[in-house]
């Protein structure tokens, strides 16, 4: 029969060596993916086509660049009343709100969703933090 006390040190010593190699394991985990967004905000040719798009679709008759008032909202300030995850603007700027002037885009862009995605990458880049 074992020692009592030996038992409870060899019980220590497996539950600590266990947590051990579940931090290791933990830590060794590769990063996360960049999302698309992520992607293109790294990617200064992707903000500045999106900056384009966005100038020429969007700023041009009714978002704009500077906070002035109209009817349509700031995208700048990081306030947005449709949702703030990339893919809630996605989803925004795809289908549109009803009953305003924001009309859906579907996929309309030159090159589709990607500049669609460029031009998310483009509002976040420059975004404003609310005060």
């Amino acid at each position: 029969m074992k020692n009592p006390e030996t038992m409870r040190i060899g019980v220590r010593f497996t539950v600590i060596a266990g947590l051990l190699l579940l931090n290791l394991a933990a830590c060794s985990e590769a990063p996360a993916e960049p999302s698309i967004v992520e992607s293109f905000m790294a990617d200064p040719a992707a903000v500045a086509r999106g900056k384009a798009l966005f100038t020429g679709s969007c700023s041009g008759y009714c978002h704009k660049l500077t906070p002035e008032p109209g009817d349509a909202l700031f995208l700048f300030d990081a306030q947005w009343k449709h949702g703030d995850s990339d893919q809630e603007i996605f989803d925004t700027v795809t289908n549109g709100v009803p009953d305003t002037r924001m009309i859906g885009f579907g996929t309309a862009f030159p090159e589709g969703d990607d500049d669609l995605w460029k031009v998310i990458a483009y509002l976040r880049v420059n975004q404003q933090t609310a005060n």
